[in-house]
């Protein structure tokens, strides 16, 4: 297992709430919380920028972190990420936000310390563009949307 550098950036979390963790041996993310100074609620069709209470450093440029949705919270109560899917670079050293929204139809509240993103760390290849005036053949060619079939 590798690491990832962490600073604390609510005295809540550690003390009050457990730090960013994986709920299970085989979860794929560190579940995220919501360090708000406050229960907030959060109306039908309104977006938030919550903050997590944490800043990282990945430090290394051969990975990213990817800030996805908690399903739960998505096929529950309508609550996803406004940006779908954050990417926190590997030189990134701030604090990390969640911009929630809420495309339920009813209000949500928000309660300081729940759980509310994943953070996935994820390898990066980084790549040179070769620039082309023609590719050779593939199967599927330039096939845009619905070209594989349904």
């Amino acid at each position: 297992m590798g690491s990832v550098q962490a600073k604390v950036l609510d005295p809540r979390l550690g003390r009050d709430f457990p730090l960013p963790g994986y709920a299970t041996a085989g979860s794929a993310g560190l579940d995220l919380r919501a360090m708000l100074p406050q229960d907030t609620l959060l109306a039908a069709g309104e977006t938030l920028l919550v903050p997590t209470g944490i800043a990282l450093y990945l430090g290394e440029p051969t990975r990213c972190g990817l800030i996805v949705p908690r399903s739960g919270l998505g096929t529950k109560s309508g609550i996803v990420l406004a940006n779908l899917t954050g990417v926190i670079d590997s030189d990134y050293q701030g604090p990390i936000m969640v911009p929630l929204w809420n495309r339920g139809q009813g209000d949500f509240l928000i309660r300081v310390g729940m759980r509310i993103a994943q953070l996935l760390v994820m390898p990066v290849e980084r790549v040179a563009l070769e620039v082309c005036t023609k590719f050779p053949p593939s199967a599927r060619g330039e096939g845009g949307f619905g070209s594989t079939g349904d």
